[in-house]
């Protein structure tokens, strides 16, 4: 599985932490960011297609998934990653089970509440999907009037 870091987060991931989830880190290219008042940290998981962000905030640490790809076991070895590479308290680096984590102030929820769409962006996919649609309606119309020309004649 890959695990590519967001240039969003400014910090990279050590190669242990793709290791140990059987991938590689790709850095993706810088981007436009927007400031946090926390701090917050984006990871991509791509054969997963899950983009996870990890807050931390008042002694406690909020992972953030799209989807609920994890298992227990990868959720662990995660939690421990990110302390060990110091996105998070040093204290959760002997982190065990995900049972644990409401006692060491970990919670992992699955919700896509905190992904934006810039309007740029939307504006942008709007235009090039109006080129495409506006396209295919000529060529459409190009050819069903040849096809009426050469049945009529």
């Amino acid at each position: 599985m890959g695990l590519e870091y967001l240039a969003a987060t400014r910090r990279p991931v050590a190669g242990r932490l793709a290791g140990e989830l059987g991938g590689t880190i790709r850095f993706l290219p810088s981007m436009k960011t927007t400031v946090h008042e926390q701090p917050s940290f984006d990871f991509y998981f791509g054969p997963l297609d899950t983009l996870v962000r990890v807050e931390e905030a008042d002694e406690q640490v909020v992972i953030r998934a799209t989807r609920d790809t994890f298992s227990e076991q990868r959720k662990a070895i995660f939690i421990r990653e990110l302390a060990a590479e110091g996105f998070i308290p040093d204290r959760y680096r002997w982190f065990t089970a995900v049972g644990d984590a409401s006692r060491l102030g970990v919670r992992w929820r699955v919700d896509v509440s905190w992904l934006n769409l810039s309007p740029e962006l939307t504006a942008a996919t709007r235009r090039f999907m109006l080129r495409v649609l506006g396209t295919a309606t000529v060529l459409w119309f190009v050819l069903m009037t040849t096809l009426f020309l050469r049945s009529a004649g």
